[in-house]
């Protein structure tokens, strides 16, 4: 069954407020820049999601796909079935590449040069070769283009990003290819912390690079914009939540949440911190890679690939069209922060309906609230435990460390 428009459930999730407004003109701005390939990766933490899930071969989880990277790591745990839906398009064909590439491509030591390295012209070859001819009409038309003349004239084909590093393309590529670009205005290198050998070095290289960075004008100004944050996937609404925890200074939250991020764990296994200084993967040590890309995870991927799919359509939509207790596992990336109240509701009514006993759901926020405290009537909420101490345990385990909150609920009937 086809679900609604994108646009439609676009402007569902984003428009809160009157078009003639601030705020709802600043809505109507993101979701023009959102409807497009925003995440070349997604930027939440798969072990930490793992070890609040506790996945294994009973697991039905149903997941938002992002950038495609997480529903693969959690094939690593042979779960029964993995459901990724997304209200944009474009990350379900990107969800869709990676899933036809594992299936497809001879080797791991191609599948890692094309999603770890993604700047080979092999990889556009072994596309034609061995990927595109798994791939529905829809995800093939995306990633090698239209058939119009204009579209040969003035666009390349999407699939040549990953010849000359996709992690430079997307909306997000775009982002940290301007941050970088400021950072070399403000003569700084905050590259220098991936050779740093122990978290003591990567704090004193943050005093010298970073910090002095968040106290220029210029970087004060852009940052201070929320259309800045647009190619963060961060909503005005989600902006807003951010702003309100720290009293307003939304650059103190910034130098917080870098600093977590580039100094909080050792630099050699966080590949958040290789992508935001350096716009890659630890391409030769192979440490400092996302677990799908792990060659000690291959085989099991490879094998279970087929219990992975990739649907357009929100969450709560998706849902509504499953029996009654035939899931277990939810997991809603940051979406919570973007719903209104009675589109929380909505969606954990039909978690409740649709969830078997023992059921686990997580999400992150970008303030430290769970907004689902507020939303939901007490003849729901009574039927969730919210798991709050757990919770802040494993958000401190976060390696991505840009949300504010981790929060993990439980079905209890």
């Amino acid at each position: 069954m086809a679900g609604p428009a994108p646009e439609k459930l676009l402007k569902k999730s984003v428009h809160q407020h009157k078009l003639m407004s601030k705020k709802g003109l600043l809505e109507r701005m993101f979701s023009f820049w959102f409807d497009s390939l925003v995440y070349n990766q997604i930027w939440e933490d798969p072990r930490v999601d793992m070890e609040a899930l506790e996945l294994g071969p009973d697991t039905r989880m149903l997941t938002i796909a992002s950038g495609g990277c997480n529903i693969l790591a959690y094939l690593t745990k042979k779960p029964e079935s993995i459901t990724a839906v997304d209200i944009n398009p474009n990350h379900i064909y990107l969800t869709r590449l990676k899933l036809a590439a594992l299936s497809s491509l001879p080797t791991h030591d191609d599948f890692f040069r094309f999603f770890g390295s993604a700047n080979h012209a092999a990889n556009v070859e072994n596309y034609f070769k061995y990927i595109s001819p798994h791939l529905d009409p829809d995800t093939k038309k995306f990633w090698e283009g239209g058939k119009s003349w204009l579209t040969k004239l003035f666009r390349s084909p999407r699939i040549k990003y990953f010849e000359k590093n996709f992690y430079d393309h997307a909306k997000l590529g775009l982002l940290l290819r301007f941050t970088h670009g400021l950072t070399r205005v403000v003569r700084k290198n905050p590259q220098r912390i991936l050779e740093a050998e122990s978290i003591a070095e990567q704090e004193k290289i943050f005093e010298e690079t970073i910090a002095p960075f968040f106290d220029n004008k210029l970087v004060k100004a852009v940052a201070r914009n929320p259309f800045i944050l647009f190619s963060l996937g961060i909503p005005p609404h989600q902006y807003a939540l951010m702003k309100n925890e720290m009293s307003g200074d939304i650059i103190d939250l910034f130098r917080e949440r870098v600093k977590r991020l580039t100094c909080g764990f050792p630099i050699e296994d966080n590949y958040f911190a290789w992508q935001a200084l350096g716009r890659s993967y630890d391409i030769d040590k192979k440490r400092a890679i996302p677990d799908y890309l792990m060659e000690s995870n291959y085989s099991v991927l490879k094998e279970h690939a087929s219990r992975a799919r990739a649907v357009e359509n929100s969450l709560t939509g998706f849902l509504r069209e499953q029996p009654a207790h035939s899931m277990n596992r939810y997991i809603f990336l940051d979406s919570q922060d973007w719903m209104q109240p009675w589109q929380i509701h909505e969606l954990w009514s039909e978690v409740h309906r649709t969830g078997m006993p023992g059921s686990r759901i997580i999400f992150r926020t970008g303030a430290a609230a769970s907004p689902v405290e507020k939303a939901l009537p007490a003849t729901l909420k009574k039927h969730f435990k919210y798991e709050q101490d757990y919770s802040k345990e494993l958000h401190k385990k976060d390696r991505s460390a840009i949300y504010g909150g981790f929060h993990l609920y439980v079905l209890k009937d």
